[in-house]
């Protein structure tokens, strides 16, 4: 299903110049990882405060973070299995704090009903995650991409700090949406693990990381 996420591979190229810096000055992959949680952080309270501006920058920037710690490790050749670590729990650290920020800005200036309806979407927006980093410990490949997954939400966190307004429909649309990528993901999952050839839970080690970083 198309999402945001295919531009990923366009993102990082436009990053290319980062990349061969680091690359010269052999700056580590788990920089880039921090810089992305760090982005992540203070546009989350860009979002809080209804700065919509900084936030689009924050969150581009957390997003770019989050692309340059795989691109890095692997022009440097240095990539590990617990970089894939990293790279989850910074992701989710990030995400996490994103949606806090839009917590705070339904209780600062959202439509009633809306601080609950956040927090039922923060919880709900792990599920795809959740199905993904499953279906990674059972062999399958760790599924990305929406239709409604971390790039949307980033982008759906902008909107929300331009127009709190329509935070009660935004978080709806998280909610909804998370169902679904989940779904689909369950289904890709259920499909490649069926596949001749597919991995089973009995096949990959438990605590096994499925790519490295």
């Amino acid at each position: 299903m198309r999402s945001l996420y295919g531009l990923k591979h366009w993102y990082t190229r436009r990053l290319g110049f980062l990349v061969q810096a680091s690359v010269r000055r052999g700056i580590s992959p788990d920089l880039w990882t921090v810089v992305g949680v760090a982005a992540g952080a203070l546009g989350a309270g860009a979002v809080a405060l209804g700065w919509w501006p900084a936030a689009f920058v924050l969150l581009a920037a957390r997003l770019g973070g989050a692309n340059l710690d795989g691109a890095v490790a692997r022009a440097r050749g240095v990539s590990r299995p617990f970089g894939f670590v990293l790279n989850e729990l910074g992701d989710r650290l990030s995400d996490l704090l994103m949606m806090a920020g839009l917590v705070c800005l339904a209780w600062r200036s959202g439509p009633a009903g809306s601080p609950v309806l956040l927090l039922v979407a923060t919880v709900a927006a792990t599920l795809p995650t959740f199905v993904s980093l499953s279906a990674a410990g059972a062999g399958a490949p760790r599924l990305n991409g929406g239709p409604v997954g971390k790039t949307e939400r980033c982008l759906l966190a902008v909107l929300a700090a331009a127009q709190p307004a329509w935070l009660l429909v935004i978080g709806w649309v998280i909610i909804v949406g998370s169902l679904l990528t989940a779904t689909v993901r369950l289904l890709r999952t259920r499909a490649a693990l069926a596949a001749p050839g597919g991995a089973s839970p009995q096949a990959t080690p438990a605590g096994t990381a499925p790519a490295a970083r």
